[in-house]
């Protein structure tokens, strides 16, 4: 550029030099934004000398420091501190000094020359940034912060967190899904009291999804919010001696949409924001739905709120009243998701809803409810991270990928993207990037999202969507591979203990759309056998099978398997009922087996109330049938049963008898399950006896065959009758150890767990540990209150007033 440019003229550009006219520096236009012109133009000195030493000397005359000024500037800017008019006197007389040296040396000059001018320039430059951080704070220009939320609940703790990194000048990102409240968290950092004692008005915060991304338009607005006052930056060189000079508390809201890693301009974009967590003088405060932020940033992953807060946020919209279950169970099934509840109690205030009101409309619309009148939705939130530039590069396969991780209610089990989604390339991949995308998150294993998020995103329709039903069809394959308790491969059947939430949904749906789909009903009684097996529970299928007409071709078989899930958990009156209805529809039906099948079960289910001679005749009529249908086997179970009945109808040599048969008509291999089972009841027959000895050898054979299969509920039965046998004897010492490891197989089994409970109690209080009897017997009665077994906590409540007469006759003696 050209000395012309600037109006000088005559050789070397100096001797017709004429200093302009002085302009007063307004309020809007404040001395400390003029002290950084001067300090940028220094830093493009090297470009120019000459002509950049005349802009220099002229901007100084324009505050009255020209060469005939005198006290001018004293006199016409009486509010200026002597001390910045000093530097801007130092930094004249500097320039002056350089203007003459440069117009005797050249435009070239020699390197000494150079070298010096380098010198004066940097010594400029430090003055200039000495001088500004004496300026009063409330000359600074740049743009203050919006005001901090008027209701703020459930963060307090995690708030002190960053305001504690904030007062040490770290670095920090605030990584969450869309609406879950991270600009709110810093908001309120930024008006936080201590936040604002540290930092004054250098309390800056930007909207990054406010301008389209792009390195000219992020520089150009962290120029206009700061009060840098470059109006288009080229670099943050530019604006660097500024961001340097104070310490600043910088805010980058929403800084997904400049951050992410396909976006436009996104690694300088990165590189910039690295830069900036990088100055010693300022924090900087990121928040982010995408995790891709610079690495020196302290990541704090914001949780969901609390159900206090959760209240809280939602009675404050909604108004003032008696809270309601009906409102705690909507915020429970919305995670506790902060704009979610916002939108949620605004609905409910401008539509005048009460609270049954509000729950239907929710049961029927879901995402509908969450949209106030202006247009303000979870959908909207949602939206942004789909439509970012990772997102859509991931490929068409994403949408509904998440779809199928929205179906699910515990999302996708990492360890089984490879058998779930085989077509998919890449997938392994793809699920990293929906949880940098914070569209959802890791829990235990499984790729998972919040409920309010799920429920947008999850298909209308599950036929619709080619991915979810080839993720129902391998869950349906999986189901139906036979259990024998016999096979090693039967503990690879414990994958339904983590996935049984989501087998379950699956099933629900999918038996809703087509009642006569006979896949899914296949797909009901393996899934009910599985849980008899490996997670004993009922299920909320049980009202949909007795729901099926009576002529279904599923319904006996799927009766009959739901009946054994309530003689899992201890609820013999329900299975009876099941039983009593399966065996008529067999028997008008025709069908042998399951009419056998279930006289075997109710036999079983009559020796608890006692009803042996029942539970015997049954027994009996179903060895009958086994018998004519040559199922070996089945007969074997059966004579299983009847030894038991017969015991316990004190036909104990009977009973020896049947036991003895059962093994004699199994295999030598195949056969261990039952095998195992007979040695228990022998080992029970043989206590009744009194024949202790053998008793004992018949379950330890036991528990040396189940060991090597690790069969959890034989392994507890076998514990506990042992622990039973040496409480006979007064052997406390061997009885507590059998009873604990039975617990430890039972810790699956909550009905299990509290017959151990008992058999513990009752050894605790026959060694007058009776405080600790009392505890153990309590918590056995709120597993079977939890269970609602009345017949269990009845007992419970026997033993404990046992326990209690026996403490109160020690503190009579």
């Amino acid at each position: 550029m050209s000395s012309s440019s600037y109006g000088t003229s005559g050789p070397g550009g100096r001797a017709g030099y004429q200093p302009p006219v002085e302009r007063p520096i307004t309020t809007e236009q404040s001395l400390s934004n003029e002290i950084r012109r001067l300090n940028r133009t220094v830093q493009t000195l090297h470009e120019d000398s000459s002509a950049k030493i005349d802009a220099l000397l002229k901007e100084l005359d324009s505050f009255g420091l020209g060469v005939d000024s005198g006290d001018t500037a004293h006199e016409a800017q009486p509010t200026r501190s002597a001390l910045v008019l000093t530097a801007l006197k130092e930094i004249r007389d500097k320039l002056q000094d350089l203007s003459d040296r440069n117009e005797n040396v050249g435009r070239m000059g020699s390197n000494e020359e150079i070298k010096d001018l380098s010198a004066l320039i940097d010594g400029i430059r430090d003055i200039v940034a000495d001088r500004q951080s004496v300026m009063p704070a409330a000359s600074i220009p740049g743009e203050s912060p919006p005001p901090a939320p008027r209701e703020f609940f459930g963060r307090e703790d995690l708030v002190e967190k960053i305001v504690g990194l904030a007062e040490k000048l770290e670095p920090i990102a605030l990584i969450g899904a869309g609406g879950i409240g991270k600009t709110a968290i810093a908001l309120t950092v930024l008006h936080h009291g201590r936040v604002k004692e540290r930092f004054g008005g250098h309390r800056r915060f930007i909207r990054c999804d406010q301008f389209t991304a792009s390195r000219e338009n992020f520089l150009r607005r962290l120029s206009q919010v700061i009060g840098a006052g470059v109006e288009n930056p080229e670099d943050l060189a530019s604006l660097r001696s500024f961001l340097s000079c104070k310490e600043m508390l910088i805010v980058l809201d929403n800084a997904e949409s400049i951050l992410d890693p396909q976006g436009t301009d996104a690694r300088e974009i990165h590189a910039m924001v690295k830069e900036l967590s990088q100055f010693s003088n300022i924090c900087l405060c990121v928040t982010s739905r995408i995790s891709n932020v610079p690495p020196q940033c302290k990541r704090l992953a914001i949780p969901t709120l609390s159900m206090e807060a959760a209240c809280d946020i939602f009675y404050s919209i909604y108004g003032d009243g008696d809270r309601s279950g009906i409102i705690d169970n909507l915020l429970q099934r919305l995670d506790c998701h902060a704009l979610s509840i916002t939108l949620l109690a605004t609905t409910a205030s401008d539509n005048m809803w009460g609270f049954d009101r509000l729950a239907q409309e929710w049961s029927e619309q879901r995402t509908q409810v969450l949209r106030t009148d202006y247009d303000e939705s979870l959908a909207a939130t949602i939206d942004l991270s789909l439509a970012s530039p990772s997102f859509y590069r991931l490929g068409p396969n994403a949408r509904d990928l998440l779809g199928a991780v929205a179906f699910y209610p515990r999302g996708v089990d990492e360890k089984n993207l490879d058998w779930l989604f085989p077509t998919i390339p890449s997938r392994k991949i793809i699920f990293d990037k929906f949880c940098v995308l914070s569209l959802t998150y890791r829990s235990n294993g499984f790729v998972t999202m919040l409920a309010p998020i799920r429920d947008y995103l999850s298909p209308p329709d599950p036929k619709t969507s080619p991915i979810l039903c080839a993720t129902k069809d391998h869950y349906f394959t999986r189901l139906s591979v036979d259990l024998d308790p016999n096979l090693p491969g039967f503990g690879e059947a414990q994958w339904i203990k983590s996935e049984d939430e989501n087998v379950e949904h699956l099933l629900d749906i999918f038996t809703s759309m087509d009642m006569d789909t006979l896949d899914a009903w296949n797909a009901c009684c393996h899934f009910m056998e599985h849980l008899y097996w490996q997670k004993r529970r009922q299920t909320v299928l049980g009202s949909k099978i007795e729901g099926l007409p009576d002529g279904h071709p599923s319904k006996v078989k799927c009766l009959f398997l739901l009946s054994r899930l309530f003689r899992s958990v201890g609820n013999y009156v329900e299975e009876k009922r099941l039983l009593a209805h399966t065996l008529a529809l067999g028997r008008k039906q025709g069908v042998d087996f399951w009419v056998a099948q279930t006289l075997q079960s109710l036999s079983r289910v009559n020796q608890h109330p006692g009803l042996f001679k029942e539970g015997i005749s049954q027994a009996e009529e179903a060895l009958e049938i086994f018998k004519r249908l040559g199922d070996t086997l089945e007969q074997a179970i059966c004579l299983g049963y009847l030894a038991w009945l017969l015991l316990d109808d004190d036909q104990p040599d009977a009973a020896q008898d049947t036991a003895l048969r059962t093994i004699e008509l199994l295999p030598e291999k195949g056969g261990e399950f039952l095998l195992c089972q007979s040695h228990r009841i022998l080992g029970e027959i043989h206590r009744s006896k009194g024949e202790k000895e053998k008793a004992l050898d018949h379950f330890e054979t036991a528990l040396t065959i189940a060991t090597p299969f690790d069969w959890q509920d034989q392994l507890f039965c076998i514990h506990y009758e042992m622990a039973g046998l040496f409480l006979d004897d007064d052997k406390f010492d061997d009885a507590n150890a059998h009873i604990e490891q039975a617990k430890l197989h039972a810790v699956d089994d909550a009905y299990c767990l509290g017959w151990g409970m008992e058999m513990q109690a009752q050894i605790w209080c026959r060694e007058h540990r009776l405080k600790d009897a009392r505890a153990e017997v309590m918590r056995a009665f709120e597993i079977y209150q939890k269970l609602g077994l009345a017949d269990d906590v009845d007992r419970c409540v026997v033993l404990l007033q046992e326990i209690e007469e026996e403490m109160g006759s020690q503190v009579s003696n």
